[in-house]
């Protein structure tokens, strides 16, 4: 019976966030803990659930998950190193790891390289693992893990699938004695989250293209088309496309290369204001009308407090209108009695701080429920359950205004319905987010519109301060 040492280290790092993301940040489970994640809807889940089948006895180390935020301070990953390093030197058979692949820490650009670094000093046995479409994918991680293998869809609904082909891969390593290697290519390109999606170009012509190749070549284990987080400021930073063979892919990793330099500038996303959007909008058409705020993309690690939306809304007169945002102390205020708040404004530098609004109370609820949809991202990130903390519903002059105390990423109705609001039935809902959100949507979406506003997650990448990437924007 293979012994394999399960952890996972999850973190998607916007490097220009001010303030740091702290230990009790992050969700952690340790040691037997992460059997409670088996079957669940994260690639966690499903590796566990699969290891019975394959008859390994799982040694379960330590797993640390937090929402996309700011800069990771160093005492977490020191904190992760403790808690795995004694299951690495006890020794084992195989190594699984469940990352992100776009963690940035106070003084380590590439956190995820530096974890394998450390392992790589202790054991030499293989290393395979998951990892998001979204990652900054270094020389360092392809030279010392076996095997990673990316998310394939973004929106990303295949997380969970992603984690299983990787286990399905390191079982084949196991069961053959082959013994595969990464082979990494970066093109020198940075596209925005809202130029990833794999439903159109650039991503769907490349995502084709490495289908083709794995088919076509039994040397080639897996072929993962990177799309890269803009947001961290890292000298990988970028498009990247990793080879796992037990041959040479050198060829096709060139010709994805060169397909993606054709296809460069549909990956260049620019939004228009959302003051324009707006004054087409009137009247409002038929249907529910989803308004894109990716400036604000919680799932990109935006605070989901700002109000460039918020405010256009109102100054546009919109009604039948829905908007959610994070703001813990407008909560405490509405359950104090009080019906005039300053809302939102109060996480990014780059907002226009806080609205000063007269509300009505809806509902004051829990904010915890469980996910319609066990294949969205946000299902990859927690499970089967989100818990939004404590909710205020209100409403002022026509729109209605979820606000919650845990910022929530909108890939899920769930986070509607379960606070008594049927968006399907609105004009307008407004979401912060750029890709994912799309899964939950679409369905319920007459047309889909994505606006400019003030805020950390704009598409305009020119406008970031980039040191240390190669290619800035």
């Amino acid at each position: 019976m293979p012994r394999i040492l399960i952890a996972g280290l999850f973190h998607e790092t916007h490097t220009f966030l001010d303030g740091l993301t702290m230990p009790a940040d992050f969700q952690i489970r340790r040691g037997e803990e992460l059997f409670s994640c088996t079957g669940d809807a994260s690639p966690l889940g499903g590796v566990l659930e699969l290891a019975e089948e394959f008859g390994w006895e799982m040694v379960p180390a330590a797993d640390y998950r937090a929402q996309p935020s700011a800069t990771v301070a160093d005492e977490v990953i020191e904190q992760f190193w403790a808690d795995i390093a004694p299951a690495v030197r006890a020794g084992c058979d195989a190594i699984y790891l469940v990352l992100h692949g776009a963690m940035t820490s106070q003084t380590i650009l590439d956190v995820e390289g530096e974890i394998l670094r450390r392992i790589r000093a202790i054991t030499g046995v293989p290393i395979f693992g998951v990892f998001d479409l979204h990652a900054n994918f270094s020389p360092q991680m392809a030279e010392l893990a076996d095997c990673l293998v990316a998310y394939r869809e973004n929106p990303h609904t295949d997380a969970r699938e992603a984690g299983l082909i990787a286990a399905r891969l390191l079982n084949r390593c196991l069961t053959t004695g082959d013994r595969p290697r990464m082979q990494l290519k970066q093109p020198g390109i940075i596209w925005p989250p809202t130029g990833t999606g794999t439903a159109s170009d650039p991503m769907l012509s490349l995502e084709e293209m490495a289908r083709e190749f794995e088919h076509d070549d039994d040397s080639l284990w897996s072929m993962s088309i990177v799309a890269g987080f803009s947001f961290a400021d890292t000298p990988d930073t970028g498009v990247s496309f990793v080879a796992c063979t037990t041959g040479d892919a050198k060829a096709q990793l060139e010709s994805l290369a060169q397909r993606a330099r054709e296809l460069a500038s549909l990956g260049q996303i620019t939004d228009p204001s959302a003051d324009e959007v707006l004054a087409g909008l009137k009247p409002p058409p038929h249907g529910l009308t989803v308004l894109v705020e990716p400036s604000d993309n919680i799932g990109g690690g935006a605070p989901g407090d700002c109000t460039g939306l918020l405010r256009a809304l109102i100054r546009h007169g919109i009604v039948n209108a829905a908007i959610c945002l994070c703001d813990p102390q407008a909560v405490c205020e509405i359950e104090a009695g009080s019906r005039h708040i300053s809302l939102g404004g109060k996480g990014s530098r780059l907002d226009a701080g806080p609205v000063e609004l007269d509300v009505e109370l809806v509902a004051l609820n829990d904010g915890r429920f469980e996910l319609e949809d066990k294949n969205s991202h946000l299902a990859s990130m927690c499970g089967d359950v989100f818990d939004m903390g404590r909710c205020a519903v209100v409403k002022h002059a026509g729109i209605t205004i979820l606000i919650t105390s845990v910022k929530t990423p909108p890939f899920d109705l769930g986070q509607w319905h379960s606070q008594g609001v049927a968006v399907e039935e609105l004009s307008i809902v407004a979401v912060k987010a750029a890709v994912a959100h799309r899964r939950a949507y679409d369905k319920i979406a007459a047309r889909m519109l994505w606006v400019d506003t003030p805020g950390p997650c704009s598409s305009n990448l020119k406008a970031l301060p980039y040191k240390f990437a190669r290619v800035g924007g």
